[in-house]
């Protein structure tokens, strides 16, 4: 009794000594709101408020976490776009106009951001294209020190239901593309170097769109 007693003492003493980790609301820079065309009717629950309103997303992380993807280098399953050049999808521009986006070939694709060196991330954001309201397909974020993605792989985020990517059966929830993106929070953190990315087109096109996505940590 004597010894459980000093050891919960100990405990005790060493949480108090440990300090906590401030912790700060991770705010993202949403752009404008441009949508043309005519809509196409989506069958998947949206990301709205009581009011019909799109919800941006929040989360908290560290003190300290930034965008580390900004500039870095990307790589692709299809290392020739249909449309763009990689470089854009790290070059900071979000904006739905014509010319700021990457289209990639039909099926499923990936992109890959080196972070040039391992890091813990808190949360990965993605704009695929928010020029009209569209859900993309077996949306798959992975974490990996491996560039080649075959060893300490940690998946994310995974809507692929019908496991078109071959990275395991998905259960998260499909979602509308906005101007808010999408922000995936890595809970806890995960280390890694590489971040990848897999879709297998939208339900108004086969193709695979970009315009930008950022890797939040340290």
């Amino acid at each position: 009794m004597k010894k459980h007693i000093l050891t919960t003492a100990l405990l005790a003493a060493f949480a108090a000594a440990t300090p906590a980790i401030a912790q700060e609301k991770l705010k993202l820079a949403f752009p404008p709101v441009n949508i043309v065309g005519t809509p196409i009717p989506i069958n998947i629950p949206h990301n709205k408020d009581e009011s019909g309103s799109y919800l941006a997303p929040e989360i908290s992380v560290p003190s300290g976490v930034k965008n580390l993807a900004k500039n870095k280098k990307v790589t692709s399953s299809d290392p020739n776009p249909i449309v763009g050049e990689l470089s854009l999808i790290t070059d900071g521009d979000k904006d739905a106009d014509e010319g700021f986006e990457v289209e990639l070939a039909p099926g499923s694709q990936w992109v890959q951001i080196d972070l040039e060196k391992s890091a813990t991330i808190y949360a990965v954001a993605v704009w695929h294209f928010h020029r009209q309201k569209r859900s993309y397909k077996a949306v798959t974020i992975q974490i990996s020190d491996d560039p080649t993605f075959k060893t300490g792989v940690k998946t994310i985020f995974n809507t692929d239901t019908a496991n078109i990517n071959k990275q395991g059966v998905g259960t998260d929830q499909g979602y509308v593309e906005t101007n808010f993106g999408r922000l995936i929070e890595a809970k806890g953190g995960i280390q890694g170097r590489y971040v990848r990315l897999y879709s297998a087109g939208s339900n108004a096109t086969t193709g695979n769109h970009y315009i930008e996505v950022e890797v939040h940590g340290i």
